[in-house]
Formats: C-alpha cells, structure tokens, sequence
C-alpha cells in the first residue's frame, strides 16, 4: 500500500492558497460531519423533553422514558427516509445510557452525568492530542477531505490548522463543563438540565466556527483516494501493455 508521508506527488501544491471553492468545499464537509441543522436539532430534542417534563412533573421515569423513546424514533424515521443514521444512532447510544443512568439511580442528574464525563473527556483528549502534535480533529476528519493522515507530514499547513482547531475544542469542551459540574455537585436537578440545554448549542457552534476558520485559511488537502487511485490505473495500464 502506497504510504500517506510519501513526498507530494507531480502537481500537488499543498501550500496553495486556498480559493472560494475550497473554502465552500470546508463549510460543507464540515456541516456533514457535525449533522448539520438536522443533527442538531436530533441530538437536542430527546434531552430538553427530559428536562421539560422533569421541570412539570419531577418524574425521572416518565422523564427518561420519554426521552429514550423519542431518540428511538428519530432513528426510526432516518431508516424509513433512508437518510444517514450515524448521527442519530450515536445520539440514541448516548441517550440510553443516560436513561439507564436515570432509571438506576431513581435521580435526574443521572441523565446528565454520562454525557457530562463524555463531553469532560472530548475535552481532555482534544487539548492533549494539540498539545503532543497529533491533534485529534486530523484524525476524524482526515477521512471527509479525502486526506487521510496526508497532514502529518506532506502538509504541514493543514496539520498546524487541525492543532489550532483541536485545541479550540478542548478548551471549549473544558470550560463549558468547568461550569457544568458544579451544578451537578451542587445545583439542583432541573437547574442543571436547563443550563445544559442552554449550553448545548453555543459551544458547538463556536468550536465548529473556529474549525472553519482555521481550515478555511489553510493549504486545500491532499486527495491521498485520488493519488492511490491514479497509481493503481497507471498500474493496470503498464500491466496491459506489457501483456
């Protein structure tokens, strides 16, 4: 297999400027990759009706049954529209362990604490991969710009975007649980449930922005598909001649 650090191929220019085109090409794998306005609106649904209904009746059953089944059928109406279900199917995970959080432990916040160490995690783990050179972010969207792991070494440009870009995420992932957490130890259930919900969206949006713009400013990626691609065509095409 060919390598992803090889030397850039004839005609690869990874310190191109990157034109408008590039820059919509970012914005769209980058609106994919995170959901979208669909995704969004998905991953937020089944905990606000959590906290919605918690908020009226204190019922952490009701509540979590609700919830679970609500992110259940978001998957069911993606497989019935055969849309893409990743997003959803990673929302329902998270969903469930929550409600069987809840339900284990009769409490509310129980709901919440999985995706709070979840997202706590992210957060660590996006700040100390920027931090050893090996972000975290290169790595999960290497694969939506066709680049793979190309950043590392034949791009240099783009790995010193994706460190940017890595580091914005923990730090945002960080603050928004450093805020978080002590509401869980020390605020009450219905409390904490709305100022997650508040705290669901901005951070994101905020994280992703900067993802953009750190993207958007840098060289365009190496197509590593295209490359082994074109190999294994001038492959086929030596090997027809000699035969």
């Amino acid at each position: 297999m060919t390598s992803l650090d090889k030397p850039n191929t004839p005609g690869t220019d990874p310190a191109a400027e990157p034109t408008a085109d590039q820059k919509a090409v970012t914005q769209a794998a980058l609106f994919d990759a995170f959901g979208g306005i669909r995704g969004t609106v998905e991953t937020m649904l089944p905990g606000l009706l959590f906290v919605m209904i918690y908020t009226i009746n204190k019922d952490v059953k009701l509540s979590a049954i609700a919830a679970g089944a609500v992110a259940v059928l978001l998957v069911i109406v993606r497989l019935a529209r055969k849309d893409t279900v990743k997003h959803a199917f990673s929302g329902v995970f998270g969903v469930g362990v929550g409600v069987a959080f809840a339900l284990f432990t009769g409490s509310a916040k129980g709901f919440y604490l999985p995706g709070m160490i979840y997202g706590a995690g992210l957060g660590v783990a996006f700040t100390l991969s920027a931090l050893v050179g090996f972000p975290l972010l290169g790595v999960i969207l290497g694969p939506v710009f066709k680049e793979n792991l190309s950043w590392r070494t034949r791009n240099p440009g783009r790995k010193k975007a994706y460190v940017k870009a890595s580091l914005a995420w923990g730090l945002i992932f960080l603050a928004k649980y450093a805020i978080l957490f002590p509401l869980y130890w020390w605020g009450d259930a219905t409390q904490l449930g709305w100022v997650l919900i508040a705290l669901k969206l901005p951070p994101m949006v905020l994280a992703v922005y900067f993802t953009w713009l750190f993207l958007a400013q840098a060289p365009p990626p190496i197509n590593v598909i295209e490359e082994w691609e074109a190999e294994e065509a001038a492959a086929k095409a030596a090997k027809a001649a000699k035969g």
